[in-house]
């Protein structure tokens, strides 16, 4: 159950995929609050379509269930399909027509006409600023328009839970920012929202974030949690020479993971067992310590999966 006693609007329990020999998704347990912004994070491989795909009931589990919107996926499908909106990575809409003739055919599948089709459109086109280009056809659309054409298609039944696979997936920053600027105005009128992305600076805009990798989730909180409670400190290093600081450092006692950041180096170390300046005796370099990114974060953390794997 969630904060205050009420079920969660999405639910996995034991979500399970496999494709042959390989696994795409182990053991998935996840609940999402109505009303929440959460993401699922990780890179391409990590499993997130996946989860995706399961959730909305357009892949059978090989093992566990999910429950969205009070159905059980597998057993009421179509109950499910009446609740939620899905926008995959590729954009699926018509090219060759005009962003009017896009939502009137959506419209149409939805059953939603007359006076509620109008209200709605003229609607979800002031809150994406999408009404000046009614009239050009969808393939003309720049990358962010065309991620907007999709979203409002997607909106036209008014679903309860919103699920957007990598939604802003190669679009300039601008774009980005009024695609979530439109999230949250949603999400105030009430609508869930469950996104996956491999961008990690956008996961810390979500309430809560669940960190994918090898279709293993590894951990699950908020953003800011998520950095407060590393236990291992975060520094960075200047140095002379970043790779052959890297390789004099990485296998150290006490050393988790040392990285490249930009132009410097990431290190994060068990201060119980050794501190910059021990390491400073080892190789030369100058140090800051640093509130961990959620990028560090993740990083982190897989260093860790990855060493108790191999213990």
């Amino acid at each position: 159950m969630t904060a205050g006693g009420a079920a969660p609007i999405i639910k996995a329990e034991n979500l399970t995929r496999t494709f042959g020999a390989m696994t795409a998704l182990d053991h998935l347990n996840l609940e999402v609050s109505e009303g929440e912004i959460f993401a699922l994070v990780g890179p391409d491989g990590a499993g997130k379509t996946t989860a995706m795909r399961l959730l909305c009931g357009l892949m059978n589990p090989t093992e566990g269930r999910a429950v969205v919107a009070g159905h059980d996926v597998s057993k009421n499908v179509d109950a499910v399909k009446d609740q939620i909106g899905y926008m995959a990575q590729k954009f699926g809409l018509y090219t060759d027509l005009t962003v009017t003739e896009n939502m009137a055919f959506y419209a149409d599948l939805f059953g939603i006409v007359g006076h509620e089709r109008k209200v709605l459109s003229e609607r979800l086109l002031r809150m994406t600023r999408m009404a000046p280009f009614v009239n050009r056809p969808a393939g003309k659309l720049s990358g962010g328009m065309k991620q907007k054409l999709a979203l409002m298609c997607t909106l036209l039944h008014k679903p309860r839970v919103l699920f957007l696979d990598e939604p802003t997936n190669g679009v300039d920053p601008v774009s980005r920012r009024d695609f979530w600027a439109i999230l949250y105005t949603l999400v105030q009128e009430g609508l869930t929202v469950l996104l996956a992305t491999a961008y990690l600076d956008e996961a810390e805009r979500a309430n809560r974030v669940g960190l994918l990798h090898q279709g293993c989730l590894i951990q699950c909180a908020p953003p800011s949690v998520l950095k407060r409670d590393l236990p291992e400190a975060c520094f960075r290093l200047t140095s002379r020479d970043n790779r052959q600081t890297r390789l004099a450092l990485e296998h150290q006692p006490g050393v988790l993971a040392v990285q490249p950041m930009g132009m410097d180096l990431h290190l994060f170390v068990d201060l119980h067992a050794s501190s910059p300046e021990k390491l400073r005796s080892i190789a030369e370099f100058e140090y800051q310590r640093i509130q961990p990114s959620l990028e560090d974060v993740f990083i982190a953390l897989v260093r860790k999966q990855e060493v108790a794997r191999a213990a």
